[in-house]
């Protein structure tokens, strides 16, 4: 770890960033571990209840102040958050690592993918600020405005902290907002570091409060927070709908997938391999969109197996910090639950072609072999969100069969088919329950494109423009230009009554 860093993860331990400035936390402390060496590496506050209410009021006047600006001052601001998170990028992406264990490249790529929805949302929300209708009066303006909702908070996931972070800060503050962020008690400091970018905005515009559920839950329920971004499990996000929705706050919600990678005959072998190694073991796994379910045409199911099992075996395993290709799973807790997925699996009747197990070399850190298993599509694991690095493969007898397959879900947030027939492609785009299909191109997003999902994998949507009116709110607005009666005024005319 390089010295600047270790010191940097020293420093924020055991702080808040609140109204613009690190504050040791009166809370308890609890600690970070590196899962690749199972060393401490930092500690991470609980926040208090009272140090929740001191952002949440530091948040609402500094949105107040925010929003007196100009459009182009915000959009100004927000390109100069983008400039900082560039520059800050291998810091962060260190900390990253050695917080959650993914390899550097992945973490330092994090950083420079926030600020490009930084710079995308500066200029998308300058573009318009709500339109006006045609009237149904004469001579008058009705219009709609768009305004902010107010402070925004945002509970976000080990997995991509600062890419989730940054596609929902990004579009909350463009839309005139504040935000608070609730990090996972697996990758505080992380958040805590990248809030440099931010020391130029108001204070109390952006804030991190440390903690567990019980810190996320404080911020969702209070009287003065008027928005929710969350991403997790589908019953830590019904019971965040269900807090929000006794204030009727809006909730934006990415809660799970378990997408389905179909492979038909059309589809060159080689290149679908490679494909799906990168789709499956991305992260060790640990994405929502990961490929969990393969569903492969019975032509070329030998061949994409023996093709797909090459890949995974030919990933270099290690710490994030070295030259790998597959870092850890987070934590021993998730390594625990991803082991109980695997050997149900075979206990079901899966077929290990490749991993499942433990690499012989590596006695510290919470590492896993990336697997390939054949299954049936009634197995459990086709079923259930396994976050790890396995990619189950079932054989199918054609496009019909493996639709009904990937829609056999009650989550829908991607989904992948390699095909070289249009015709297929197009039924897979139309017929697919998800709210991402990717034809011939797994996991690539774009700022200007909505993300999210269908089912149980939640509600609302990141990026593009519906990302920025998840957090704001319209205004209805009628103007006359002078003030004169209106003929649908009290008294109502004789005529006009009950004729008996």
């Amino acid at each position: 770890m390089s010295t600047f860093v270790q010191n940097r993860m020293t420093e924020l331990s055991g702080h808040l960033y609140i109204a613009g400035s690190f504050v040791r936390s009166r809370g308890d402390a609890s600690p970070v571990i590196d899962p690749a060496t199972e060393q401490t590496v930092g500690h991470f506050a609980l926040a208090t209840p009272t140090e929740v209410d001191d952002a949440v009021a530091a948040a609402r006047a500094a949105q107040r102040e925010w929003w007196r600006l100009s459009a182009l001052e915000r959009a100004d601001a927000l390109h100069r958050v983008a400039d900082r998170l560039n520059d800050m990028a291998p810091l962060v992406g260190e900390c990253l690592t050695r917080e959650m264990g993914k390899p550097f490249r992945e973490s330092n790529w994090e950083a420079g993918a926030s600020a490009s929805s930084f710079r995308y949302y500066a200029e998308l929300a300058r573009h318009e600020q709500g339109r006006v209708a045609g009237s149904a009066i004469a001579g008058q303006i009705h219009m709609t405005l768009k305004e902010p909702l107010g402070v925004i908070v945002s509970i976000v996931p080990f997995n991509f902290p600062v890419l989730l972070f940054g596609w929902q800060a990004a579009a909350s503050l463009a839309a005139g907002n504040a935000i608070i962020v609730k990090p996972s008690d697996l990758t505080p400091l992380t958040l805590l570091m990248v809030m440099e970018a931010f020391d130029h905005l108001p204070a109390g515009l952006v804030q991190v409060v440390t903690g567990t559920a019980q810190v996320g839950q404080a911020l969702v329920a209070h009287e003065h927070t008027h928005g929710v971004a969350f991403t997790g499990s589908v019953p830590a996000a019904q019971a965040v709908a269900r807090v929000a929705a006794d204030r009727f706050k809006p909730v934006l919600i990415e809660a799970s997938g378990n997408d389905p990678f179909i492979v038909m005959p059309s589809a060159p072998i080689d290149v679908v391999a490679r494909g799906a190694a990168f789709a499956s073991f991305l992260n060790c796994g640990q994405v929502c969109t990961s490929a969990e379910r393969f569903y492969v045409h019975t032509d070329v199911f030998d061949d994409f197996v023996e093709a797909f099992a090459e890949q995974a075996r030919s990933l270099r395993v290690g710490s994030g910090l070295d030259n790998v290709d597959m870092g850890p799973l987070a934590s021993s807790r998730e390594r625990d639950r991803f082991e109980r997925t695997l050997h149900r699996a075979i206990e079901q009747g899966a077929r290990v072609v490749t991993g499942a197990r433990r690499p012989e070399r590596l006695d510290r850190g919470w590492f896993h072999e990336p697997t390939v298993m054949e299954v049936r599509h009634e197995f459990d694991i086709m079923h259930a969100e396994s976050f790890g690095p396995v990619a189950p493969v079932c054989r199918v007898d054609g496009l019909d069969q493996a639709i009904e397959f990937a829609n056999d879900s009650n989550v829908g947030l991607g989904a992948n088919i390699y095909t070289s027939d249009l015709h297929e492609a197009f039924r897979a785009v139309h017929e697919i329950e998800s709210g991402i299909v990717w034809v011939n191109t797994p996991l690539n997003d774009n700022d200007a494109v909505p993300f999210g999902g269908r089912k149980l994998t939640g509600s609302g949507r990141e990026l593009g423009a519906e990302g920025l009116e998840q957090f704001r709110r319209s205004k209805m607005v009628m103007i006359s230009p002078t003030a004169e009666a209106d003929p649908e005024w009290f008294p109502y005319p004789d005529e006009d009554a009950y004729p008996g």
